[in-house]
């Protein structure tokens, strides 16, 4: 039997928490599904300095633990996993968990986006201790420091142009002979004195000391001869994947995934469905501008229920 709600957010993090805040303030009563990694990417983040509000910085976690509580505290309800189907194609909207069925008048989708990672349990093991996929949230953290960059496209470019503010040195890594940035871009990490190039090269394993990274073993993908790079931090720079694999077909989005937004608003092309955060959101990526979003998509859904909701259940 379908256990109907008003509000189903789906997916936690910034945006999603944010947005169940706005809306239990505003009586919607939402129920919250939380994934399989509830707070998100910046529960595996250490250090947050750049979230307004905590002059001495704040550990990720806690920061999304206290994002939660202030939902709760308002009546936000919260389901442990993730959605594996939904049906968008009429109200009300249908929610499945596992064999759970949830029928909405509304939904928020905030299931953010993951960054794309090497793979190699070296990585993982270093993740927060000088392994990262955002140079804007972690560069600060590598003032002087030699560091690497994988990739060759313009995310790598953009991440290794922003980090030479920081960083000594930046080393972009790259498995191919020459970048697949756009030109202008190329031209320009070419041009930076602080930019050095490794092609034909992948990261082999991440060499560290327990606390840090303090190198690299690189594999050449023309001989396979394996030697070691001195870095202080590694970077993701191969893009990140939207988690919109269920609202495929059912959601316009672009071509690598990300929701389409009626902007300034949060509308999709569904009505009554909103996206927040990062799932719709490939440029800027930052936990302050998902909370920002999250405000707008339940200021968004309230307005439309407001307008819609007798008519979707009479």
């Amino acid at each position: 039997m379908a256990q109907h709600e008003r509000l189903v957010i789906i997916g936690s993090g910034p945006a999603g928490y944010t947005a169940a805040l706005y809306a239990a303030r505003a009586n919607l009563k939402p129920l919250l599904f939380e994934g399989l990694q509830p707070g998100g990417q910046l529960t595996i983040t250490s250090d947050v300095e750049n979230y307004p509000g905590f002059p001495e910085g704040i550990l990720g976690p806690e920061l999304m633990e206290k994002m939660k509580g202030q939902a709760e505290r308002f009546g936000t309800r919260f389901v442990l996993g993730e959605v594996t189907r939904v049906d968008l194609s009429a109200r009300p909207f249908k929610v499945w968990q596992d064999d759970q069925l949830y029928e909405a008048e509304a939904v928020i989708v905030a299931t953010g986006a993951s960054a794309k990672w090497l793979g190699i349990p070296s990585e993982k093991q270093y993740q927060g201790k000088g392994v990262s996929a955002c140079a804007t949230c972690d560069g600060f953290f590598f003032k002087g420091v030699e560091i690497a960059v994988v990739g060759g496209g313009d995310t790598a470019v953009e991440e290794a142009t922003f980090l030479t503010k920081y960083a000594s040195k930046v080393t972009i890594i790259h498995r191919r002979d020459a970048l697949r940035a756009s030109k202008i871009m190329a031209d320009r990490a070419r041009a930076n004195p602080k930019i050095a190039f490794e092609w034909n090269t992948v990261v082999d394993e991440v060499l560290g000391d327990g606390r840090g990274v303090t190198g690299l073993r690189l594999k050449s993908t023309v001989d396979g001869s394996t030697r070691e790079l001195a870095v202080g931090g590694l970077f993701m720079g191969i893009g990140h994947e939207p988690n919109t694999a269920i609202f495929r077909g059912q959601l316009e989005m672009n071509e690598v995934g990300y929701l389409e937004v009626q902007a300034p608003s949060s509308h999709t092309s569904v009505a009554g469905v909103f996206a927040a955060g990062d799932v719709a959101d490939p440029s800027y990526r930052q936990a302050i501008s998902a909370a920002g979003s999250g405000c707008v998509a339940a200021i968004d859904a309230e307005r439309w229920l407001g307008e819609h909701a007798t008519e979707i259940w009479d």
